[in-house]
């Protein structure tokens, strides 16, 4: 039999919900429209007033977050702030491992039965304590790691928690994609795209930068000094059919990402990189200075909207 979503909330979730909207609200002590404000951050869909939707777990959530405004640590805008982060994160994580768990558990291109659908579930609920205990160690981990970093920056930049910080920032573009993406069955073009992603992810993080985002065929990296940007950049290109723009300079760090005049001119660069070669801007090339890295500056161009650039290009240099 087809599980239904109760059952793969009961089983997943481990409490029923018996509470409405304004029931659990009130049972943690926080007004409704707070409450609605952290469903609809978390991404979930504001329900009807009547529509017992809510379980005791989340009464005892809402009543961590009165008791993290009760004690004055955080506000409500922070709040919220911070749920909307978790709730994007973890939507993407879910469906993300999710996905995995049916590509690992079907055979690929068949219609799964009802039997498979149970049997999914019940693996999952089986990895289900694992997964979670793991989840929150690297959780952890990655909030050090994220510590670290802002030490870096602030040794850098004088600053702890700068609106702007000078990053190196690199775009690293899957050549020929959308010719590629014709040739290719879904299943394929799925395999190509995870590929690159793990191996771009796997070379920033030996390097200890970050991997800020992945765009299907195209990944944006940063870097706190322009030599760890020239090494994360120089090992992408052994990977595969790639070209990089990079360029240093203050960033905006917002929501998790980066913005600003730096992270548009590696786009820029990026775009007019040639199949696997590392174009970088002055201040990059600059940066590098001494580091025993082999750049070569070519001529002068336009960028869209930054006017007249001079790029370098960047490699290994001679052993």
């Amino acid at each position: 039999m087809r599980p239904t979503a109760e059952e793969i909330e009961r089983l997943l979730v481990g409490t029923p919900a018996h509470h409405t909207r304004g029931e659990v609200a009130a049972e943690a002590g926080v007004s409704q429209e707070l409450a609605e404000r952290i469903w609809r951050a978390l991404g979930f869909a504001t329900l009807a007033d009547d529509a017992v939707a809510f379980s005791d777990a989340d009464v005892v959530a809402l009543r961590r977050v009165r008791k993290m405004l009760d004690s004055g640590l955080l506000d409500e805008p922070t709040v919220i702030r911070m749920a909307r982060a978790l709730g994007q994160t973890t939507a993407r994580l879910a469906q993300w491992q999710a996905e995995i768990m049916v590509g690992a558990m079907l055979p690929p291109d068949v219609q799964p039965s009802d039997a498979d659908l149970a049997r999914i579930l019940e693996t999952s609920q089986q990895l289900l304590p694992d997964f979670e205990h793991v989840l929150i160690h690297v959780w952890r981990a990655q909030l050090a790691a994220a510590g670290t970093r802002l030490l870096t920056i602030a040794d850098i930049n004088d600053d702890l928690v700068p609106s702007r910080v000078s990053l190196a920032v690199g775009f690293a573009d899957l050549v020929s994609f959308t010719r590629r993406s014709r040739e290719l069955s879904e299943r394929q073009l799925a395999e190509l795209v995870e590929g690159f992603e793990s191996r771009a992810a796997d070379v920033v993080a030996v390097h200890g930068a970050r991997l800020v985002k992945t765009l299907g065929d195209e990944v944006l990296f940063t870097a706190p000094t322009p030599a760890q940007a020239a090494r994360i950049a120089l090992d992408l290109v052994k990977t595969g059919e790639l070209r990089i723009g990079m360029a240093y300079g203050p960033v905006l760090p917002v929501m998790g990402d980066v913005f600003g005049t730096t992270v548009n001119l590696a786009a820029r660069l990026t775009a007019i990189a040639r199949p696997g070669t590392i174009v970088v801007d002055a201040d990059l090339a600059e940066g590098l200075a001494g580091d025993g890295f082999e750049l070569h500056r070519i001529r002068r161009r336009p960028a869209r909207g930054l006017g007249v650039v001079q790029p370098y290009v960047l490699r290994q240099s001679a052993p």
